[in-house]
């Protein structure tokens, strides 16, 4: 799913998902490889990797 898509079903900002792939001030991405990549200029991000970080998805 995109980091819009992401921030929208676990309630937090779009640039925190993607920071979360990226790394923010120096420090080393929180997602894995395998849990995020780069297509085009959009991000995407796995389920299972916002599960880990962030617990089940918010209803």
């Amino acid at each position: 799913m995109t980091t819009a898509e992401a921030a929208e079903r676990w309630g937090i900002s779009p640039i925190s998902v993607k920071h979360l792939c990226t790394g923010l001030q120096g420090r080393p991405p929180r997602l894995t490889a395998e849990e995020c990549r780069k297509s085009g200029r959009t991000w995407l991000v796995t389920r299972q990797g916002m599960e880990r970080l962030y617990g089940p998805e918010k209803e």
